[in-house]
């Protein structure tokens, strides 16, 4: 099979290109992942097995869709391992772990639970919590993972430095604490790979044998750690292709360094670089003005975006006189558009940061537009699904000390705080766990008797241990909460939002299923593993008819049709630090920023200001962004500013974090309101049940029940089934495995 087929001249020679280092500098839309997957395929046809083969990817979805098409382009290519750099050392840690002092159950520890450690750490050592936040700490330790810096170095450097001594202090003790814990943090899973490869020669060896072809993605957004580990891995066969565009560097702020690939062909000599410029994607209008204003940045390697599209319609400038005018420009858009039969999914708003996102759903809901917030408050942040994995966690990891805590007494057991206190003391006296504490409570607590409560904890958590490797995880977890009774527990708190917490949970158990369905091993610890790793992209589902809000930084990876950038002013894009700062570099990466939101469009993109602009209770007048000026006039187009009327400012609760489905889910923040849904409800799409209203179903966990109620809920279908035990319940017919009773 030729590969080159149907490929423009240089991403032929991309595909061609096999052996030694190889940089892709791929602009935006320049099908990238085509390249990448035709050249894996070429490989594998040319007798490279595909076992040898890595790609890394830095979102779950990328990977996922790369693997897809590595499998449909040739036999056997769904063997190549396609992970984001996370999963790939997970997947490694899982395996070798253990030469570094830990076990191969280790946690993950997500930011609450890091947090939450911090915060036992600086108790522990009197310092002030004032003085250093646990964020603030955390993201100083965060900073020093991504630059291979262990503890005792950053000690070596702080002297004379009393902040940075306490700081170095404090990350002595974090490491230890997670040690005991058997846990790592997030940043640990790609520091701690790196130390195991350079600790020990005979594992790394092993992995650069497996591994003689190195693929990465999005490689501008790399940070040291990164960049060792993938330097280390191909440093043996040179095989390195690595994929990237400075122009969409921009993560500087979490630790990304622009120069690993500004600085590639100096680092592996005798490099190929390929420039990938022709875009699949936007108008030359879009190309045109993105183009111009990245022109205008000095560290970058010079490319020029092209199409062979049309022009398309000039990029449209609005000027409103307030924020709320800017807003409701921006609804009365998508509402016209909508009248004219485009999807509402086929729009975006994005924004410089969360914070403006209030006035824009204020309108949209006004107007009765659903929409979607990308990057709110993650599923597996709320506190009933951090309880509920904290239960996981607890029970894969007994060393897991943050997470017993969470679970001891939740649901309540009458286990009280001054108990659990003389447990933890133990602990750190006699340097055993939290849950070793537990299991010698007659020791712990000073007392000759054993508390049985605490006993009966220990029995749970040791019992379901014993299941996790043999219960599929679907049921050990259903199984699990109907024992603790979570579900009651949330439903007794008697607060407003019970039911749609416990409905949380119901979701989870969901998922644990959905991944039982499809995983080669589907066991407790390969599930927590998935749901350590998921990103805010990876929930994103494309064909949600609601139409997006989002952050800039949110909408890399991403496209649509219509793109709205709002907030076009200086003091908010960019932002009033980057204009205080005068670090050049730090401006070329808002630029940067720009030019992600620009490229994100296809046909049509607006950019709206705002005269003035209600900000931290006080009302702002900011002058029109200084990135205005380096749009080309004729590519643009400027409207009216009388375009709409005036409307009225509306208070209504912050929304984010919920999702605003299509039309004919259930909407509690748009019923609250009054705001009633017009349009027709459309069926589901590839959807089919074989059941009515008035038929008898059974749900594996209720039991048998009748259908009362099946509603269209965009893409599936919401099913209300009364059980005789449990009353009314609502599913999701696609996740509830719902199966009409034989009469």
């Amino acid at each position: 099979m030729d590969f080159t087929k149907n490929l423009n001249e240089m991403q032929k020679q991309a595909v061609l290109h096999t052996e030694g280092p190889l940089l892709l500098l791929a602009g935006a839309g320049s099908g990238k992942t085509r390249v990448l997957t035709h050249r894996i395929a070429r490989l594998i046809s040319m007798g490279v097995k595909p076992f040898n083969i890595i790609a890394i990817t830095f979102t779950n979805k990328a990977a996922r869709e790369m693997k897809e098409r590595i499998e449909k382009l040739i036999p056997g290519g769904g063997d190549v391992w396609v992970s984001t750099f996370h999963s790939a050392c997970v997947r490694i840690l899982r395996r070798e772990i253990t030469r570094l002092g830990y076990d191969q159950s280790f946690s993950i520890y997500d930011t609450d639970d890091c947090e939450r450690l911090m915060k036992n750490i600086l108790k522990e050592l009197d310092v002030n919590e004032k003085l250093y936040s646990p964020r603030s700490v955390l993201n100083e330790i965060g900073r020093a993972k991504d630059e291979l810096v262990t503890p005792r170095e950053y000690l070596e450097t702080s002297s004379g430095d009393i902040r940075r001594l306490t700081m170095g202090k404090l990350y002595e003790a974090y490491q230890k604490k997670l040690k005991n814990s058997n846990a790592l943090d997030f940043d640990d899973i790609i520091f701690k790979t790196v130390e195991l490869f350079t600790k020990n020669s005979d594992v790394l060896t092993k992995y650069q044998n497996r591994f003689n072809y190195v693929s990465v993605d999005e490689y501008q957004d790399t940070n040291r750690a990164q960049y060792e580990l993938i330097k280390l891995l191909s440093a043996a066969s040179r095989n390195l292709c690595v994929v990237g565009d400075d122009d969409q560097s921009i993560y500087g702020w979490r630790g990304a360094d622009i120069r690993n690939i500004l600085d590639f062909e100096k680092d592996y000599p005798g490099a190929k670089v390929i420039k990938l410029e022709q875009n699949y994607r936007s108008t030359n209008n879009i190309l045109t003005v993105a183009n111009a204003v990245i022109d205008n940045n000095f560290s970058r390697k010079p490319k020029k975006l092209w199409t062979e599209y049309e022009d398309g319609a000039p990029v449209k400038i609005y000027r409103a006189d307030s924020d709320t005018v800017e807003a409701y420009f921006v609804a009365e858009e998508i509402k016209q558009a909508v009248a004219n039969g485009e999807p509402l999914n086929s729009h975006a708003i994005l924004y410089r940061t969360n914070a403006q996102s209030r006035t824009l759903e204020e309108q949209l809901v006004r107007q009765n537009i659903p929409y979607r917030i990308f990057g709110g408050i993650r599923f597996y942040q709320r506190k009933e699904i951090k309880d509920a994995l904290a239960y996981l966690k607890a029970i894969n990891n007994n060393f897991d000390d943050i997470s017993v805590a969470r679970i001891l007494n939740y649901p309540k057991r009458g286990i009280g705080a001054a108990t659990l206190d003389k447990l933890a003391a133990y602990a750190a006296d006699t340097d055993i766990s939290l849950f070793g504490s537990i299991k010698h409570n007659d020791e712990a607590l000073g007392k000759n008797t054993r508390n049985g409560r605490l006993d009966e904890f220990a029995a749970l958590i040791g019992r379901y241990g014993g299941l996790a490797k043999t219960v599929p995880v679907g049921k050990f977890i259903s199984e699990l909460f109907d024992e603790i009774g979570l579900i009651s527990a949330i439903m007794s708190d008697n607060e407003t939002d019970a039911a749609d917490r416990a409905g949380n949970v119901e979701e989870f158990i969901n998922k644990a299923y959905e991944f039982e369905a499809k995983a080669e091993s589907p066991y407790l610890s390969e599930f927590l593993e998935e749901v350590a790793l998921v990103a805010d992209i990876d929930a994103l589902d494309e064909k949600d008819n609601a139409c997006m809000l989002m952050t800039m930084h949110s909408a890399k990876g991403l496209e649509f049709p219509t793109v709205f950038i709002t907030g076009f002013e200086e003091g908010v894009f960019p932002g009033f630090m980057t204009m205080l700062s005068s670090e050049e570099n730090i401006m070329e990466e808002e630029r940067r920023l720009l030019y992600v939101a620009i490229t994100r469009a296809k046909k049509r993109l607006y950019i709206t200001y705002a005269s003035e602009r209600m900000r931290r209770g006080e009302t702002e007048y900011n002058k029109p962004s200084r990135f205005l000026r380096e749009i080309p006039k004729k590519n643009s187009e400027s409207l009216n500013t009388d375009f709409v009327k005036k409307p009225e400012r509306i208070h209504t609760p912050s929304a984010s974090g919920r999702t605003f489905a299509a039309p004919g889910s259930r909407n509690e923040f748009l019923e609250i309101h009054g705001y009633k849904r017009n349009a027709a409800i459309p069926a589901p799409q590839n959807i089919s049940i074989d059941y009515g209203v008035g038929d008898s179903v059974i749900h594996q966990k209720y039991g048998t029940g009748v259908v009362r109620d099946i509603c269209p809920a965009g893409a599936d279908y919401e099913i209300s089934v009364e059980f005789p035990n449990s009353g009314t319940k609502k599913f999701m017919s696609n996740l509830a495995r719902l199966t009409k009773a034989e009469v």
